[in-house]
């Protein structure tokens, strides 16, 4: 299985983030922004999106790092409910001026963070887990996992390292329905959240340069300790 981190072409090979990107690394959210969506005012995400309870705190992570002044105007938010087991379709790309769901897809995780189902997640470089929380999507480039998205973590302690660990949205053989048919689960990155093939081009078109990706799991630790989540939180989780 190849590493999410060798790249080659656009940026070159192991490149560095950009001023502008440094310049969005993660500092102390400001409460009482005024930036907030709502679930409420996007009814048809109640059969086709996320739970109730991850879109929240998607929303409202989203919401913090807007108000917050971390990015400008997104126009997609992905969610990805990492408590699902792989083989089904646990991403969701929202458009955020009307809430309509553009795609809805099936997601890999690291082959550290589990099987079937994602446990355990880390900021660790080398540890071949996904992480949780809040990111900025970035840059495309080619690689050896082909057409590939660069993020950035916005969660401080718990994703910040993802440049680092070039965690990247690609694509991969090792995602599809087939495959879940066929050994009960789907393929597993070293990381990164990897896409189908089929799909994976498409979907990175529509989220680069500028737009959030957040991913969910019930682990205490970041729930209590995530300053997008903490200092920010919805009033409604």
């Amino acid at each position: 299985m190849l590493a999410c981190g060798i790249t080659v072409g656009v940026g070159g090979l192991g490149a560095a983030p950009s001023d502008a990107l440094r310049a969005r690394t993660p500092r102390t959210p400001t409460k009482g922004s005024g930036v907030s969506f709502s679930r409420a005012a996007w009814p048809k995400l109640t059969s086709s999106g996320p739970s109730p309870k991850v879109l929240d705190l998607a929303l409202g992570a989203a919401s913090c790092a807007i108000g917050s002044g971390l990015v400008n105007q997104p126009k997609t938010l992905t969610v990805i409910d990492y408590s699902l087991p792989s083989t089904e379709r646990r991403l969701w790309v929202l458009d955020l001026t009307n809430g309509e769901t553009l795609y809805h897809e099936l997601v890999a995780h690291g082959q550290g963070s589990g099987g079937d189902l994602a446990t355990q997640f880390s900021n660790t470089p080398d540890s071949h887990q996904s992480s949780l929380g809040l990111f900025v999507t970035a840059d495309t480039y080619v690689g050896r996992n082909g057409y590939s998205l660069r993020l950035d973590g916005l969660d401080a302690g718990f994703n910040d390292n993802a440049r680092e660990r070039a965690i990247v949205i690609h694509g991969a053989p090792y995602v599809s329905e087939a495959v879940a048919k066929a050994q009960g689960r789907l393929g597993r990155s070293w990381g990164c959240p990897a896409l189908g093939d089929d799909v994976a081009r498409d979907v990175i078109e529509r989220i680069k340069g500028g737009n959030l990706v957040f991913a969910y799991y019930p682990d205490r630790a970041w729930l209590n300790g995530s300053p997008l989540l903490a200092d920010c939180r919805p009033a409604s989780v």
